[in-house]
């Protein structure tokens, strides 16, 4: 599929996933520079941008005009995949750049016509009056016509392969590839890879759930620290109540669930509502019975 810029020498159209990867480009790139222009203003008061939204968003996309369209013939999307816009109202079949008005024109078109439609519903939304409820619905009207024109200008496209967009067609602007072009070739080695994973991904989300996390923890903490590798200090604090078998730190509101090691009230609840088949983290006895300690705690026993 060999083509140029050159004026003397023939080009060939692009192809349709070519276009549609082009559009989806520029919707990314466009997406991109508004959440780094936000970003800007996240120190200043929330909402400072909300009245002016339309205004700033037609401002960058002017500048991205002036930097693609105006001067190269081509958007950042159609750039990274080797295409430009052609002059298809020309009668020959070479190359021929955008006139200086179809570039105008399309910048109406795309950026006029989009601040356009997000200002009239801003100015028309709240109001009550009988002629802006005329201008609003024939603005709602309008604005469906157009999107109606754009379905049908894409089943259009998708049958002949050329003109994109409603706009496109409207200016007679076409897109052609700038340099040769090879095969187009599509690797499979990474589809895969992407399949594999996407499906070991949902399999791992169907299976965690019914999965019990937390007893399956506390059955390899029984495993790791049996009653009998437990040091003379942690049995000392078991033995005076000193510490929670679970959280570790002073227990609040002590129980016991009839083995010898201490619970906060909270922890041994919370995890017995969790799981009805819960087992000590320390011993890996069930729970018998949920009850407080017999004697009290002396604060002072912290000092000893």
């Amino acid at each position: 599929m060999a083509s140029s810029t050159g004026n003397g020498k023939s080009v060939n159209p692009v192809l349709r996933i070519s276009q549609l990867d082009a559009l989806e480009l520029n919707k990314a790139l466009e997406q991109l520079v508004w959440s780094q222009f936000t970003s800007c203003f996240h120190g200043f008061k929330p909402g400072v941008l909300a009245h002016i939204e339309p205004e700033v968003k037609a401002f960058l996309c002017l500048i991205l005009w002036k930097f693609t369209i105006y001067s190269k013939n081509a958007t950042v999307g159609q750039a990274i995949l080797n295409i430009q816009y052609k002059n298809n109202l020309s009668k020959t079949e070479k190359y021929q750049p955008l006139s200086k008005h179809q570039k105008l024109w399309y910048l109406i078109f795309t950026v006029g016509g989009r601040w356009l439609e997000e200002r009239c519903y801003d100015l028309f939304s709240n109001r009550q009056q009988q002629s802006f409820g005329k201008i609003k619905s024939c603005v709602s009207f309008g604005s469906g016509l157009l999107k109606l024109c754009g379905l049908l200008n894409f089943l259009v496209f998708l049958r002949k392969g050329t003109f994109a967009t409603l706009t496109e067609r409207i200016l007679g602007i076409r897109s052609v590839f700038c340099k040769p072009q090879s095969v187009r070739q599509v690797g499979f080695e990474y589809m895969n890879r992407e399949l594999l994973w996407h499906g070991f991904a949902e399999f791992l989300i169907y299976l965690l759930p019914l999965i019990n996390v937390q007893k399956l923890k506390l059955k390899i903490s029984s495993w790791c620290l049996p009653i009998t590798g437990l040091s003379n200090s942690e049995n000392t604090l078991a033995a005076h109540c000193r510490e929670c078998s679970l959280c570790g730190e002073w227990p609040t509101m002590p129980h016991t669930i009839g083995c010898p090691h201490v619970f906060c009230y909270y922890c041994i609840k919370s995890n017995f509502l969790f799981d009805m088949y819960f087992t000590c983290p320390k011993c890996g006895s069930e729970v018998q019975s949920l009850q407080p300690l017999k004697y009290k705690i002396e604060m002072t026993e912290l000092r000893v």
